[in-house]
């Protein structure tokens, strides 16, 4: 749906701008800080991060702000209306629990997905993952996954919008090298990444079908790299994900 451009509140717009430059790695920030990672000017950043801060959702210490637990209340306000997360969460608890290993369940939103669900067994990240979390696509599993489910065109121009920053020494940040790994992720069903993310950290995603066939979300194993050879793991795990995903599409609607 279009909206036209008097239809939108400009100031608001601006403050959510300003919320989401903040992540786990950016959690505390200066004003020029905010200003160069939202794109508005050093003075609108200011009058917004302070407007946070008086109403609570940041804190400011005279010279950082950091965003405080209230900005919680606007995605879970969120997710309590999204019924995948709660439709899901069993399945993972169970499947963890069964494999010893962590899983996730993410969405796509723009060149990001985003956790809706997560089962943690062990911590196989240095940064904690929630409902929630945000992590670019291109160098994830459930990222590529999602990625390929998508028209090639649309998938290319995901990958072209942004310059592709590597996470690690193995991460794939060429657009054709990416594109040729959407396609073999599409021909095989499922994606695999070894470190690119994090070194140490090796993950397995399928994508999550609703009965209408749509990929409507993708489920991960998060995996630590000592945990066998790369080639192992689809013959390992994926088994066991392919019939969670077979599981879910009766129910997914």
């Amino acid at each position: 749906m279009s909206i036209a451009a008097r239809d939108m509140m400009g100031g608001l717009a601006k403050g959510l701008a300003v919320i989401e430059s903040f992540g786990a790695e950016r959690p505390r920030q200066s004003i020029a800080e905010v200003s160069a990672a939202s794109g508005l000017d050093r003075a609108t950043a200011r009058r917004c991060l302070l407007t946070l801060a008086q109403l609570g959702y940041a804190d400011y210490d005279g010279k950082f702000f950091t965003l405080t637990p209230r900005v919680l209340r606007l995605g879970t306000a969120c997710l309590a209306t999204m019924p995948l997360p709660q439709l899901v969460q069993p399945w993972l608890d169970r499947l963890s629990e069964e494999l010893g290993e962590s899983s996730s369940v993410s969405i796509l939103d723009g060149d990001e997905i985003v956790y809706v669900a997560r089962a943690a067994q062990r911590k196989v990240m240095s940064i904690a993952l929630m409902p929630g979390s945000r992590l670019p696509a291109f160098c994830t599993s459930m990222g590529r996954v999602l990625l390929a489910a998508l028209p090639e065109p649309e998938a290319r121009a995901r990958l072209t919008a942004h310059p592709l920053l590597p996470r690690t020494p193995l991460t794939v940040t060429d657009p054709e090298a990416l594109m040729q790994r959407l396609a073999e992720v599409r021909a095989q069903g499922h994606a695999v990444i070894d470190q690119e993310v994090e070194l140490g950290l090796r993950s397995l995603a399928v994508p999550l079908i609703d009965a209408h066939g749509r990929v409507v979300a993708a489920v991960n194993l998060g995996l630590p790299a000592v945990a066998g050879e790369t080639a192992d793991l689809a013959e390992r795990y994926l088994p066991r994900l392919k019939a969670l995903q077979a599981e879910l599409r009766g129910v997914l609607r």
